[in-house]
């Protein structure tokens, strides 16, 4: 009697650790699924302030549960108001932290911005009455706070705003020239839309693939 117990026993057991094993290899293809549907890297188009019309790209780090996802924000434009001409590049890169979705849904940012502009002004007052020609450059760094919401699929869409706080001058001081004279002169910085003297709007729309 005590053999047949034993043998019951030892089968017992032995059905316990295969079905042990067999929840484990299960929970393990749940688990390779669930990181296969996540759409890891993301690259489109931004339109909105201050990057005007740019390029994105984003990654889903596999790590950290997958919420987290450093991106990369680039773009370059002209424009000119008729005195002044104005050449900007803004660069932009951070961490995005996704709430609940991986990749996907609500999710908060931080990064670092830099915005740089070279100002050509062709009405500048030389020798109080001469109308001079000059140029400068300007490089605004911001710390950006943010809050967004990006959809999922192969084609996504996103929204986010926020803001990006820093120290903007209202004037410049730069050499212009007139008639053949040189002198120093201080002009207003124009008005770019989002940007103030204790920072820039961050607010935009984008859309492009995930893969």
């Amino acid at each position: 009697m005590k053999k047949i117990l034993s043998i019951v026993l030892i089968f017992f057991c032995f059905e316990l650790i295969a079905q042990n094993q067999e929840d484990n290899m299960s929970d393990d293809v749940k688990v390779s699924e669930e990181q296969s549907k996540i759409k890891r890297l993301a690259i489109g188009v931004k339109i909105g302030t201050p990057n005007m019309v740019g390029g994105a790209v984003e990654y889903v780090l596999p790590m950290l549960e997958n919420h987290f996802a450093p991106y990369l924000n680039i773009s370059a434009f002209d424009f000119d108001d008729g005195t002044t001409s104005i050449d900007l590049s803004y660069n932009e890169f951070g961490a995005k932290y996704y709430f609940k979705e991986r990749g996907k849904g609500l999710f908060a940012g931080v990064g670092i911005s830099k915005f740089s502009t070279s100002l050509g002004y062709t009405d500048a007052n030389v020798g109080g009455s001469l109308t001079g020609v000059g140029s400068v450059d300007l490089d605004i760094n911001t710390t950006i706070l943010k809050l967004g919401i990006k959809t999922g699929g192969t084609i996504y869409f996103s929204l986010e705003l926020g803001y990006g706080f820093g120290t903007i001058p209202d004037t410049l001081t730069f050499n212009a020239t007139a008639g053949g004279i040189t002198e120093s002169v201080t002009e207003e910085i124009p008005d770019i839309p989002g940007i103030g003297s204790g920072g820039m709007v961050v607010g935009n729309i984008g859309f492009g693939f995930s893969f």
